[in-house]
């Protein structure tokens, strides 16, 4: 029998995959947890009770079927968080939502084109006041934010030119002799005979020995302006059957072909990646010119084209401006290289592959700390696309390699970047299966990579950030109907779908939460459980300077089991007994500790109905009664109080 002291000083691994239950040999190991549910890791190493969320607005039942947020960050002073629903869009500006869009009285505008199809898989970019919205099904939509928060237009992206392709090629030898004005660049040509029509435009006449034109304009049935792709020899006369008409060419994208899947605005240019018939291609536009993608006279502003032809199918499904301009695919990572910054032109566009992952469609990419970060195309992992000086070039890593048992059929992601010393940046995953958020703390710097998860009474269907406030997209029952709910994710806050306030005896206003029961903390103190009705509770006594009322959640930390690695080796298979607990503090109001709930102050007349002070030091629980195989510690809650916890100190007695 022996007695240990032993020391977890803090969790900075999260949550661990349940299959690293027996590496003891990781480092991980010793700062990880067994479970961390409800909580959020801090940078410092210690971890404490997640933010709560309050209630903003209740969506159509639409958002059941598919939704989607969208950040528009306007200016300095006014950015927005987009959500979309089934033909519809609402507005969140800073918590808010944005009501009478465009003076008609509605909370939304109407997106006919937006539907519950589209939204799954829809990507977006964003260029000053404009968003376009592409979907391989949906013409891209233009959307324009006005003169005031509430003033908003739709309407389809007209482009004044689009890249043309041909999917039925054919060839014919039309009976006329051709002469040419020049042998290169913009050539008018003449024909004989009458044997020009304008299905000639944007089509093919190839010339034997050499030339190849490209036609831009009919001018007359003798008479075409062409541009010459490959320069003739010279401008002599060409005879009939020395030339072939190449036809087939039609737009690329239609309600035939399909439309871009993805968009993203680099250097000038808007690009488009992907469509429904030419899924493997990447368009950029002409120099500030976005919605023209005519290559002309493939001059350096010109528009451009590329198509992955790699021996292996690519559908682009993402794009992302970073360091370079990035392609995201079905089954591998790609970039465009500049040489020295300089910028991508017709003639030095290259698309290398770098690494064979694969994207998960309908996951936007998004950026944590300068490394590019997606889903894996099967949602089993999350990994992250980053350049390396050493291969000059990038490369791919995963960040779940400890934690993937936390990725459950992602369906939305987002990351909300560190606003203090006091936090890493959050990326948040949401999964579909059972509804919960898989949150990643990441901090590059301190090598910091800690998973949590975190659960509602109802479902997480929806997650996005606009600049430092997270939204959440949350499906609730309510009064036996699932109602779903935007809501904010707020520090001050310990409960769930909350309204807080500051004075009030009577807390209307609460249709939201109609006969749930929900807890109350009145001036920090935490009353009896109230059941709403009628849309409202009534306190117990009245809310002085602060009152919360909504719905409980709790914090779950529980170590993995004991092993402090003996000279005379592991003590996995030995009976085991934590005789006594020092949980170390932060401002903390209420701890629960292996089932035993921390005095944090002593009785007494002054502590009658007054809040709990914050506390910062040790506690101590125990003594521990009784042997267990593992030895474990749970720190959790009884009552929605502050809760940060940075160390665990523990004795623990071990025998066979």
């Amino acid at each position: 029998m022996s007695r240990i002291i032993r020391v977890q000083t803090n969790f900075t691994s999260g949550e661990l995959d349940p299959k690293l239950r027996a590496r003891i040999d990781l480092k991980q190991y010793y700062n990880g947890l067994e479970t961390g549910q409800n909580i959020v890791v801090q940078p410092q190493g210690g971890f404490q009770r997640r933010d709560g969320t309050r209630f903003i607005a209740e969506l159509p039942a639409a958002a059941g079927d598919a939704v989607r947020t969208v950040q528009f960050e306007f200016s300095v002073d006014d950015s927005y968080m987009l959500i979309f629903v089934d033909q519809k869009m609402f507005v969140f500006k800073d918590g808010v939502q944005i009501t009478d869009i465009n003076g008609t009285g509605n909370d939304f505008l109407s997106v006919p084109k937006i539907t519950d199809s589209v939204i799954p898989t829809m990507c977006w970019a964003q260029s000053a006041d404009t968003l376009i919205i592409s979907q391989e099904n949906m013409q891209p939509q233009r959307i324009l934010r006005g003169a005031t928060d509430s003033s908003w237009t739709i309407s389809d992206l007209d482009f004044s030119f689009i890249p043309k392709f041909a999917f039925t090629l054919s060839f014919s030898n039309p009976d006329a002799n051709l002469n040419f004005d020049q042998p290169d660049g913009n050539i008018t040509v003449t024909a004989s005979s009458g044997v020009f029509d304008s299905g000639y435009l944007n089509q093919y006449i190839n010339v034997t020995p050499q030339g190849r034109l490209r036609v831009i304009e009919f001018v007359n049935s003798t008479t075409i302006k062409a541009f010459g792709e490959v320069p003739l020899f010279d401008d002599s006369q060409v005879d009939s059957g020395n030339w072939e008409l190449e036809e087939g060419y039609e737009d690329t994208w239609s309600n035939t072909r399909g439309w871009p899947r993805s968009a993203v605005f680099y250097e000038g240019r808007l690009y488009f990646g992907g469509s429904q018939s030419r899924p493997s291609t990447l368009w950029g536009s002409r120099v500030a010119d976005f919605f023209n993608f005519d290559p002309g006279e493939s001059l350096d502003d010109a528009a451009l084209e590329a198509t992955l032809d790699t021996g292996r199918f690519n559908a682009i499904i993402d794009l992302y401006a970073g360091r370079n301009l990035q392609v995201f695919t079905t089954g591998a990572e790609f970039y465009i290289p500049q040489t020295l910054g300089d910028p991508i032109t017709p003639s030095t566009l290259a698309v290398q592959e770098q690494t064979s992952n694969g994207s998960r469609p309908g996951i936007r990419v998004i950026n944590v700390d300068g490394a590019t970060v997606f889903v894996q195309r099967q949602g089993k992992a999350l990994a992250e696309f980053i350049f390396s000086d050493t291969v000059n070039g990038y490369v791919s890593t995963k960040i779940s390699l400890l934690s993937s048992h936390l990725l459950r059929s992602p369906s939305d992601m987002a990351v909300r970047n560190a606003t203090s010393t006091d936090e890493g940046n959050r990326l948040l995953v949401v999964n579909s299966d059972d509804g919960s958020i898989a949150c990643y703390t990441l901090l590059r710097s301190q090598e910091l990579v800690a998973a949590t998860q975190w659960v509602t009474d109802g479902e997480f269907i929806g997650i996005g950030v606009d600049i430092s406030d997270t939204y959440a997209i949350v499906k609730r029952n309510i009064d036996g109907v699932d109602r779903y709910y935007v809501e904010i994710f707020d520090d001050t806050l310990t409960l769930d779908c909350a309204k807080k306030g500051t004075t009030a005896t009577i807390v209307t206003g609460l249709s939201f939460l109609e006969n749930k029961s929900i807890k109350v903390i009145r001036d920090g103190i935490v009353e009896a459980d109230k059941t709403v009705s009628s849309g409202e509770v009534t306190l117990d006594s009245e809310a002085t300077e602060s009152f919360q009322v909504g719905l409980n959640y709790t914090p779950i930390a529980e170590t993995l089991p004991a092993e402090p690695q003996l000279r005379s080796g592991p003590i996995r298979g030995f009976k085991k007994r934590i005789l006594e607990i020092n949980s170390e503090h932060f401002e903390s109001s209420a701890v629960t500790v292996n089932g035993e709930q921390v005095a944090f102050r002593q009785f007494g007349n002054d502590n009658l109905d007054i809040p709990i002070e914050p506390f910062t030091g040790v506690k101590t629980s125990g003594p521990l009664l009784g042997f267990v195989d593992e030895g474990k510690i749970t720190i959790s809650q009884s009552v929605p109080l502050p809760m940060t916890v940075l160390a665990l100190d523990y004795k623990l007695s071990t025998g066979q």
